[in-house]
């Protein structure tokens, strides 16, 4: 089963991941998470920010959640780029997919601004950041949807998410 996670940069994909793989390591459960800015590294970072890099390097996640769903593994993906053909995709590609949106205007994530990307792509130091000067393309029709505006615990959201993967 694929669980992706998507969203914005800062709307907490792998915080969540992170807790819900825990939650099912203690039941036993094999997963492996796949993390979109822990691939980029594993590539040595050959890949720039621009739209068809980002292209590439989410066609990088398809074909490694492939490769693992074989394997009867839950793969957890963290993955920002989005678009409804990608997500499409997913759909046909794998046996069992479950969507998940973390859902998170701008404002909120100006604040989180870990990374300080929307601090930098607002003052046009740098370019290609999603939602600023790259397109956010919500997705259309996730299985699951969490306002990261109301400020939803990231292990409300990774158990939620649990019962969803046990009750399937």
């Amino acid at each position: 089963m694929i669980i992706w996670l998507t969203g914005l940069s800062g709307s907490g994909k792998s915080t969540v991941n992170k807790i819900l793989q825990q939650l099912l390591i203690k039941k036993s459960i094999d997963t492996i998470m796949i993390d979109g800015d822990v691939l980029r590294e594993l590539y040595g970072n050959d890949l720039k920010f621009n739209e068809n890099d980002r292209k590439k390097q989410i066609k990088r996640i398809q074909k490694l959640a492939c490769f693992f769903e074989k394997s009867k593994r839950i793969v957890l993906v963290s993955a920002l780029y989005s678009n409804q053909n990608i997500l499409k995709k997913n759909r046909k590609i794998f046996k069992k997919y479950l969507e998940v949106y973390l859902k998170a205007p701008i404002s909120v994530l100006k604040i989180r601004d870990i990374k300080n990307l929307y601090k930098l792509a607002l003052k046009n130091k740098i370019k290609n950041v999603v939602g600023v000067d790259i397109k956010w393309n919500e997705p259309k029709n996730p299985d699951l949807v969490f306002d990261q505006s109301k400020k939803i615990n990231p292990n409300k959201i990774a158990k939620t998410i649990l019962d969803k993967i046990i009750n399937e």
